[in-house]
């Protein structure tokens, strides 16, 4: 392949067309929604368990920053997704790298907390849990946990598109770089008069 059938380098702030190609296939509007589900059915599931007795009512309440920082991380993704650019992209590398951080805080906080053990936290004048609500909680905190897990494998997924479409930036930029540095090759001229052959005659 030639020189110009190089694809030029991006301009400032744009992306090429094989680095659109290459984040459209994380499919970011998709993932986006999905985070802002899991954003929406987390707090859902969080208020339902601070109206239950329960011990860690404030583990429950940074839930709620969670699901703040999963929102914005979704909705920069879909608009990502529909308009696709150079500043988008590193704001949702930098977003999901924060959710990562975010929902393995927050994994860390509800797994001590499952299974559900009233006796385990030593509160003499609480009242006495039946076996049912125990069973609920139980399935609130095993949901929430499974969200977590998602929203983590979602925001590992994004980060990964998200350098792959920046190295493929970097390698096209330090290719064009290159060869434009490089220097054109000496062809001779065409027109170049040859000297006339040498003819050598023997007499007998």
């Amino acid at each position: 392949m030639g020189i110009d059938s190089e694809e030029p380098a991006p301009p400032d702030g744009g992306l090429t067309v094989k680095q659109v190609d290459a984040f459209q296939k994380g499919e970011p509007k998709t993932l986006g929604g999905i985070q802002i589900i899991i954003a929406a059915l987390t707090l859902c599931l969080s208020v339902t368990l601070l109206h239950q007795e329960i011990h860690f009512t404030g583990d429950i309440k940074t839930l709620f920053v969670v699901v703040v920082q999963f929102i914005l991380s979704g909705a920069a993704f879909v608009h990502a997704g529909r308009k696709p650019s150079l500043f988008w992209v590193k704001a949702t590398l930098v977003l999901n790298l924060v959710s990562a951080a975010f929902a393995t805080a927050a994994l860390g906080l509800l797994s001590k907390h499952l299974p559900y053990r009233q006796d385990s936290y030593h509160c003499e004048l609480c009242r006495r849990l039946e076996y049912a609500t125990v069973l609920l909680i139980d399935g609130i905190v095993g949901t929430l946990v499974l969200f977590l897990v998602l929203e983590l494998l979602i925001c590992i997924t994004a980060m990964l598109f998200g350098l792959n479409v920046l190295a493929n930036g970097a390698l096209q930029v330090a290719t064009g770089t290159q060869i434009r540095s490089s220097p054109p090759a000496q062809v001779p001229p065409s027109n170049a008069a040859t000297p006339p052959p040498v003819i050598e005659v023997t007499q007998p």
